[in-house]
């Protein structure tokens, strides 16, 4: 894991690009993240924020960035490496981090880094994704190149889900009004169930 940063370049030139305090909300997001404290690291909306101060980097390459941190944070909370063990073992990589993300690294592993739990818990939730917001619509289609009077209900769903390392993504889907009743359906018997316990 001493190479994470080694990929021929990729992340840790992309970090480069990256001003001083976009990378430190990064990784106090990331952090956070770890310790439970937030469902996952919008890096959609964070990349929009980077390219509108005018830096030139791509949502995919943030996120290559975001699950490379990531695994650099919880190695060394499962190490249990000190501060200086950590950016002693960052400055052995191949490829050599620049210096202010560095000193952003020390300094949040310095702050929040000893507080993430490696727990065996932890480790078992990774594998599935975390439900952080939905959102819904009604609407009706009213027309389409068949048919001149369609007037058709259905219901737009958008879920915000955070992924095993914490990106955050939407997912949209329609539902008539047959499977939206079936689907409140079987959210009415969790919810039954739930009572019981």
């Amino acid at each position: 894991w001493l190479y994470c940063f080694s990929d021929g370049g990729g992340a840790a030139e992309k970090i480069r690009l990256i001003p001083q305090d976009f990378f430190a909300e990064l990784c106090e997001q990331i952090i956070q993240h770890l310790n439970h404290k937030i469902p996952g690291i919008n890096t959609a909306e964070l990349c929009q924020r980077i390219q509108t101060s005018g830096v030139d980097i791509n949502i995919g390459d943030l996120a290559k960035i975001a699950n490379t941190l990531s695994f650099l944070f919880s190695t060394a909370a499962r190490n249990n490496l000190s501060t200086e063990e950590l950016v002693t073992t960052l400055g052995s990589g191949v490829s050599t981090l620049p210096k202010h993300a560095v000193q952003v690294i020390r300094h949040v592993w310095n702050e929040q880094g000893k507080a993430i739990a490696v727990s065996e818990d932890a480790g078992n939730m990774a594998t599935v994704g975390q439900f952080v917001d939905m959102k819904w619509k009604l609407g009706v289609a009213m027309s389409s190149d068949t048919c001149r009077s369609l007037k058709y209900p259905y219901v737009t769903v958008t879920l915000t889900v955070a992924d095993p390392s914490g990106q955050i993504t939407d997912k949209s889907f329609e539902m008539t009004i047959p499977q939206f009743k079936n689907f409140f359906r079987q959210f009415k018997e969790m919810a039954s169930v739930l009572e019981t316990v």
